[in-house]
């Protein structure tokens, strides 16, 4: 087959693991991992001129300014980065399958187990963005939109996942504070990975939510992490999102799976559970 992906975001856990796991899982295709360093996806003309050499057969467009802080310090930055750029690479992937990665902060988190039924509310300028890009994604029919929720594992940069900020936190001797009643769904990169290259051989483009099986708190999170770490006498703890004063943050993001569940030949794991299978993987 031979044919070319184009990965972007390659720095982060997910498009590390897509990469990493590319030769397992996509061995008959060729694959480019694209950071911001190699390719700006802001500099258009150099994405479109990079774009005609290569003739990638499918994107997979991890790449985003995905700090949600970030994004409601600069809007005007969150958009171009988050919905311009996603739009220019739909616009080139027109003819071929192009996979986007959302979040399940496009919910308001009144409700939670969200199906991809359900309505998106967004309470902030990240998830705008998103609900935004999704739609330029999904005028398209060959177009595939992913809503993941936290992705946790080993970054090149070591500090992109959600558990290596709270490990890089440790170190420095600083105490976490974490919500008690904020609930996500938390997966390991690697898991996403496989469930994505999964999704690429089926070559069934629409909406899907992937996620991890295990509706964890900040909290519960935290303490799942702190016991991989002990030696570095990890500090934490409880607080409720009913003293929180910052920008609104959803109460249940946690995302119902079985859409693409039902596509998987694995069993989508909880945070809890694959930390214990793979004590050895790191984290």
């Amino acid at each position: 087959m031979n044919e070319l992906i184009w990965v972007t975001g390659a720095g982060g856990p997910i498009g590390n693991y897509l990469v990493q796991t590319a030769p397992r899982y996509a061995s008959q295709r060729r694959l480019i991992g694209l950071t911001r360093t190699q390719l700006a996806l802001t500099a258009f003309n150099a994405v479109r001129a990079q774009s005609r050499a290569h003739k990638p057969q499918l994107i997979v467009h991890c790449a985003a300014l995905s700090r949600s802080p970030a994004c409601q310090e600069n809007p005007s930055l969150a958009r171009k980065l988050n919905v311009e750029a996603t739009a220019r690479l739909a616009e080139l992937a027109a003819d071929i399958p192009f996979i986007f990665f959302s979040s399940d902060l496009v919910f308001d988190g009144r409700q939670g187990d969200y199906d991809e039924s359900a309505r998106p509310n967004p309470l902030s300028v990240y998830a705008e963005t998103k609900i935004a890009a999704e739609q330029f994604v999904l005028a398209n029919p060959k177009h595939t939109v992913v809503r993941l929720s936290l992705n946790g594992g080993a970054s090149p940069t070591g500090d992109r996942g959600f558990n290596e900020e709270m490990r890089r936190a440790w170190q420095a001797g600083k105490t976490l504070h974490l919500f008690v009643d904020e609930f996500r769904c938390p997966m390991p990169a690697m898991a996403t990975a496989r469930a994505i290259w999964e999704l690429v051989g089926q070559c069934k483009p629409g909406l899907y939510h992937l996620a991890g099986s295990q509706r964890l708190s900040r909290w519960q999170m935290g303490q799942l992490i702190a016991a991989r770490w002990p030696q570095l006498n990890p500090r934490l703890e409880p607080v409720s999102r009913k003293d929180y004063s910052g920008p609104p943050r959803p109460a249940d993001s946690s995302l119902n799976c079985a859409k693409v569940q039902r596509l998987l030949s694995f069993p989508l794991p909880g945070l809890g559970e694959w930390l214990t299978a793979n004590r050895d993987e790191p984290f």
